[in-house]
């Protein structure tokens, strides 16, 4: 397979700019993402849903969510995971990283909620926004460890758009055909792998040509081909701002990312887009936390007072078990949006 030619065909061209200024962004289109992200948000707002302990969705909710996406994919799976339905793999990753869903309940009992309080302001937003902010939220937010994968951990910004860049780059002008080539298929796991794959789909960037259901097997595609609307997007966007390392290297010094990044490259094109998501920040909460450590059989249980820092937690953790502090350490834990945050010695 050889590549197309990164100069020549990702340059932004006025058949791009074209392209952009006549696009309608309603819940028909483009793609299907804007219908199915809401139904799924629907879906976490109807029912209680209770998450595996590396919190992904429990198997038994998947053919339900699967049935009101506009477009269900039919599989040959007898017990399909999440990681099965690579749209509804795509769709979580949205709804965590964008911080419209949490993690609340106990460590038994995890629970996939929706935020009402960035509800709320998701409700404001008009179809350009909404598309704009997912869009932004899977290439700036989408860390693969949200969804069970695994990312740079010492990177704030996901390789999202690289991953979208040099999959187009290997698609030519006539499509990509996968069915029966066995070398293709494992390749899409990987690069652009499946979840990015289904957002590819989602957004409209790419049209997928399903294959029938197999059975023992997942996803069938027979062809892929890049969209307009996909590659005038990925040539603004590298253009405007991934091309430019500096921006990245900002993202990079940011405690947090936040909305609206891309929105004075976007916007141009897209005047519809005037306001952004908000999330609330964390209160700190005060009274006694209680930590269960363990090494091997040896386990403590540790109260220490909220307004403590992690450096004395760690002195803590390691008088409890007699040891010496002549190593670092590090804390790790997931964030409200399901990325990892790492905590380092002093």
């Amino acid at each position: 397979m050889t590549y197309r030619r990164l100069s020549e065909d990702l340059r932004f061209t006025p058949e791009h700019e074209q392209v952009l200024r006549g696009l309608v962004i309603n819940e028909s289109g483009p793609g299907t993402v804007l219908h199915d992200f809401e139904a799924f948000l629907t879906f976490l707002r109807e029912q209680e849903v209770q998450v595996t302990r590396t919190y992904q969705l429990p198997l038994r909710v998947l053919s339900e969510i699967n049935a009101r996406l506009a477009r269900p994919i039919k599989l040959g799976l007898k017990r399909p995971q999440q990681k099965s339905y690579p749209h509804i793999h795509g769709l979580y990753l949205l709804v965590r990283a964008s911080g419209l869903t949490c993690i609340e309940g106990t460590a038994k009992k995890p629970l996939l909620v929706v935020d009402d309080a960035v509800y709320r302001v998701w409700e404001t937003l008009n179809p350009t926004e909404r598309y704009c902010t997912l869009l932004e939220t899977w290439l700036l937010r989408g860390h693969p460890e949200i969804i069970g994968g695994r990312g740079r951990s010492w990177s704030r910004v996901p390789e999202t758009f690289r991953e979208w860049q040099w999959f187009f780059l290997r698609i030519p002008d006539e499509g990509l055909p996968i069915a029966g080539d066995k070398a293709a298929e494992d390749w899409l796991r990987y690069w652009p792998g499946w979840h990015n794959l289904g957002l590819l789909d989602l957004f409209g960037l790419i049209s997928v040509r399903h294959g029938p259901p197999e059975p023992g097997k997942g996803w069938r595609i027979e062809r892929i081909n890049r969209t307009s609307l996909g590659d005038a997007l990925l040539a603004l966007l590298l253009a405007g701002f991934f091309g430019d390392f500096d921006n990245i290297m900002q993202l990079e010094s940011e405690d947090k990312i936040p909305f609206g990044v891309l929105q004075p490259v976007l916007q141009p094109y897209f005047p519809e887009w005037k306001n952004n998501l908000s999330v609330p920040e964390w209160t700190f909460r005060a009274g006694t936390h209680i930590f269960k450590v363990s090494l091997g059989r040896v386990w403590r249980k540790i109260a220490i007072p909220g307004d403590q820092t992690l450096d004395a937690l760690a002195t803590a953790i390691l008088n409890a078990v007699e040891f010496d502090h002549d190593h670092l350490y590090e804390f790790t834990y997931q964030n409200r949006f399901g990325a990892s945050e790492r905590v380092n010695h002093p």
